[in-house]
């Protein structure tokens, strides 16, 4: 592994360990000499992140579309910027570009981007591994209810097993590293049709 996409806020959000998470799991992947590809803002819990792992000596890719160039405020001091024509670009180039995922706390944008990324795995278009860092307890509710879409049969076992979820920077990145892409099989058959 070489490379670590993570979904977060362009927001800061109101909680301070949000804030102190994103600067251990920036130090963290710039220890680990893995680079950091995100979208490349520099406001929010985005900006921390990418400064924290280029504080610490790391490599940063920012990927972001014409559209938001000035709405999100580009990070002009990154290792490395790609300015892409569409938001669809944005997020397969950021996922052509990891070997893993990450989401912190985020919102609407945060949510989608993971849950497409969960998608594609459980599709089987990629086995890279998916996680959240599940800080002061954020996504709590969200854990609660891929849960229950579990209990309800909306999403097997298999599928929801795909999610890694820690509450700790370190720890989330060693669940990467060890990940193993499980055999899945097809999540649809004839029956189901």
């Amino acid at each position: 592994m070489n490379s670590i996409c993570v979904y977060c806020g362009s927001n800061m959000g109101k909680n301070p360990k949000s804030r102190a998470a994103a600067e251990q799991l920036g130090a963290e992947l710039a220890k680990r000499n893995l680079t950091l590809v995100y979208g490349g803002a520099n406001i929010g819990i985005m900006s921390v992140i990418a400064n924290a792992v280029m504080a610490n000596g790391g490599k940063v890719i920012g990927v972001m579309p014409q559209v938001l160039v000035e709405k999100e405020v580009l990070h002009k001091h990154l290792t490395e910027l790609k300015i892409v024509d569409s938001m669809h670009q944005r997020k397969a180039l950021m996922a052509e570009l990891a070997d893993g995922f990450i989401a912190l706390p985020g919102g609407l944008g945060t949510l989608e981007e993971l849950f497409e990324i969960l998608t594609w795995a459980q599709l089987g278009l990629h086995q890279k591994p998916c996680a959240l860092l599940n800080i002061n307890g954020y996504y709590d509710a969200l854990i609660t209810f891929l849960n229950h879409a579990v209990t309800e049969q909306f999403v097997s076992p298999k599928h929801r097993a795909l999610l890694l979820i820690d509450d700790n920077p370190s720890a989330i990145i060693d669940k990467l590293l060890e990940y193993k892409a499980p055999g899945l099989d097809r999540w649809i058959n004839l029956v189901n049709t």
